[in-house]
Order: structure tokens, then sequence, then C-alpha cells
């Protein structure tokens, strides 16, 4: 009896040694990727492809403005990698607290969206500017909101519709979701924001080229990280395969 209960015990003082060795071969080194809204499902959908071919490195996301997240980076927030949708935060970026591996990865269009019953009868670019057309953009400060402020300018409309704005969201998705509650006539997004899930339930309109603006996104290692490596690898990920990804999703080629 007392020869099985030390072997009893024996076998309990192991259990939590085999379990610790399994842990420490199953632990991954995790990355913190800062990235615009506009690139919440193409990235997560690009998650999957990285971490299979990565298996000890985890992805994890905060995607936002990318004002807003160039804000947070330079007041210390941690984070591995940032992809802006504006080289202009970027910029910031590089300045405070600084990046690496800068490289720009892909471009956009915008596109104008509205219910798809379209109640204020919205058929061309111009018609953002007719008086009592509920407009909304995101806000100025925000890249969307930026592009779509120089797409009307272009137009020569910008006047007449900032008349007409009745929100300016803190970023792209904000945009969608006032015109999926019908909170809102119009506003304009990137076209790659009209994913599946939202295409039956709003229309859009075409932005003539000549009214267009240069959308273009770029990424890069945050100097501060902790995860140098593991950071370069998402980038090169997202420079090499990421590429199909983003195409498929309807982003243009950045390289």
């Amino acid at each position: 009896m007392r020869r099985l209960l030390t072997l009893a015990l024996a076998i309990v003082l192991a259990l939590p040694a085999c379990g610790s060795g399994g842990s420490a071969t199953q632990r991954r080194e995790e990355i913190l990727v800062f990235a615009a809204a506009s690139l919440t499902e193409v990235f997560r959908s690009m998650d999957s492809g990285f971490e299979y071919t990565h298996p000890n490195v985890r992805v994890r996301f905060n995607f936002g403005p990318s004002d807003g997240l160039a804000t947070g980076l330079a007041e210390g927030a941690p984070a591995d990698v940032f992809a802006s949708a504006s080289t202009k935060w970027m910029d910031a970026v590089a300045r405070t607290p600084g990046v690496t591996h800068r490289e720009p990865f892909a471009r956009n269009a915008l596109t104008v969206i509205f219910p798809s019953g379209n109640p204020a009868q919205i058929g061309r670019f111009a018609d953002l500017a007719r008086p009592g057309v509920k407009l909304v953009l995101a806000a100025p400060s925000v890249p969307a909101g930026t592009y779509a402020r120089e797409a009307l300018a272009k137009a020569g409309i910008l006047s007449g519709a900032e008349r007409n704005v009745v929100s300016n969201e803190e970023d792209v998705k904000g945009v969608v979701q006032k015109i999926l509650l019908g909170e809102a006539d119009a506003g304009i997004v990137y076209r790659t924001d009209v994913t599946k899930a939202i295409a039956g339930r709003v229309a859009t309109i075409f932005i003539a080229e000549r009214d267009q603006v240069a959308v273009s996104y770029e990424i890069g290692v945050v100097k501060a990280t902790k995860h140098a490596g593991a950071a370069r690898e998402f980038v090169r990920y997202v420079l090499g395969p990421g590429q199909q990804v983003l195409r498929t999703a309807g982003f243009l080629s950045g390289l």
C-alpha cells in the first residue's frame, strides 16, 4: 500500500511539470498592429494566413482612425506595427516615436454610398450639394474625411456639400453605420468598405476619375517595439502574400 501511495504521489507531482513544459513549447510571441479602420476586414482575413506560416507569432489588432492611432503612438501607446490610410499620419509616427521598414502597400478609391431605397434620389456626385440632402462624412482630420473633402473640392461642390453634413464620424466605419441605420441620405467611403456583408443594403455612385484623390496606405515597424523580428515578418507578409488578399478585397496595388 505504501508503495502504491508513493507511486501515486510521484505521478501527481510529475503532472504540473509536464503541463508547464507543454505550455512553454506552445508559447507564442505576440505583436500588436495599429491599423486604419478601413483595413479591418482585410487584415482579419489575412491574419490566419500569416499565423499559419508563422506559427510562433500571434497577431492582435487595434483598428481605428489613422490620426487617432498616430496620436496614441506619439503619447506612448505600445504597438509593434502601424498601418496608416494616409502618408500624413505615417509621417507623424515617423517623427514620434519613429518607424522602420516603412513601405506603401495598397491604394484605394472613394465612392458615394446611400441606403438602397435612395430616399433622397441621389443620382450623381453633384447631388451631395443639393439643398436638403443629409450627408455624413468622416471627420476632417480622419484620412477618409480629408480625402472626401478633397474630392468634393475637385468637383467644385465642397461648400454646398459641407452645408449638408449632419455628422462627422470618427472613422469611415462610422459613416457606413449611419447609412445602414438610415440616419443620412448619403456618405463618402472607400470602395472597399462596400463589403459583401452590406452590399445588398446600400447602393453606390461612381466618382469620376477627375474627382478622385490619391488614397495611399503605408505600413511600418514602430521603433519602440520589443518584437522587431516578428513585426518585420508581418510587414513582409503584407507586402508579399498579403497583396493577393488585398486585391481580392478590392484594394489597388500600392507597390
